[in-house]
């Protein structure tokens, strides 16, 4: 019997915490990089287009030789160069073609294009994903930093020893999101049970293709998959997901997850619903 958080014909509502110490979870170009954050409340932001990048990156490495598992949105790689390809593949059903080879298509879906004089195609993917939100402001700090080189021969040559230069950390932040899984795409896209299986498991493991210095020390803390006993639900999902709160429980400034206190309500859920626990630092 296939576990129920597995099962891409049933509406599946999800949580999503990770925390970001000492690092720049997303940097904004427009701001010399800085930290995103809510201009209003100081909370700090990641956009979905970030996680989905994350997961992107994990994939390949999770399943190297998995012919299902390729990633169209990928560095190098131009777009219209790999959907004509598998129009060429399979011309009776191009989009099923694209859909079998790419995961992040079957998963995201795509706006799909050939170049001029062909009309775009787009693909709704049955995964949404919003921004993820700190649970409290953080303070983003700009670090002066030097090196004991030089770019430039020239002013190696005029005496200089060292470059300053500059970085940008939050301190600490513990920044949630939801996700959610909609089976009337899926079927249109051909997610399978071991498509979930992945899609979860390269959310756990998110940050291990993206090590940096400058990314910090970044963990996922939590991932809690509220599954509907139909497509369709019997709850919407701010009433499920509201059901995951983490308090702080400090007078300090947060600085890991245990600074916070976990208050789940689990006991009365909807009938049919099922709450599946993939990670949870606080157990």
């Amino acid at each position: 019997m296939t576990a129920a958080h597995l099962d891409p014909t049933l509406r599946h509502d999800v949580v999503l915490l990770f925390e970001v110490t000492d690092g720049n979870p997303n940097g904004d170009p427009d701001a010399e990089n800085q930290p995103r954050t809510d201009d209003e409340t100081g909370h700090g932001l990641v956009t979905d287009v970030a996680i989905k990048r994350r997961i992107r990156d994990i994939v390949p490495l999770l399943r190297p030789d998995d012919l299902r598992c390729g990633i169209f949105v990928q560095a190098g790689h131009a777009l219209n160069t790999r959907w004509q390809a598998a129009r060429e593949s399979r011309p009776a059903d191009p989009v099923a073609a694209v859909c079998d080879m790419y995961f992040d298509v079957r998963m995201f879906g795509a706006v799909l294009t050939a170049g001029k004089g062909v009309g775009s195609t787009a693909i709704r993917g049955p995964v949404q994903c919003g921004f993820a939100r700190s649970l409290h402001p953080v303070l983003p700090t700009n670090h002066t930093i030097t090196r004991i080189t030089q770019t430039r021969q020239e002013d190696i040559d005029k005496g200089e020893t060292t470059e300053i230069g500059s970085k940008w950390t939050v301190p600490y932040g513990l920044y949630r999101t939801r996700l959610h899984f909609a089976p009337g795409q899926a079927a249109r896209t051909g997610i399978t049970s071991d498509d979930l299986a992945l899609l979860w498991q390269a959310i756990e493991m998110m940050f291990a293709a993206n090590l940096s210095a400058n990314g910090g020390v970044r963990d996922v803390v939590g991932l809690y998959v509220f599954t509907h006993p139909s497509a369709l639900g019997v709850a919407s999902a701010g009433a499920l997901t509201g059901r995951i709160r983490h308090v702080l429980a400090t007078d300090s400034p947060p600085r890991t997850y245990s600074d916070y206190r976990p208050e789940l309500r689990t006991d009365d859920l909807p009938d049919g619903v099922v709450l599946t626990t993939l990670v949870d630092a606080w157990a």
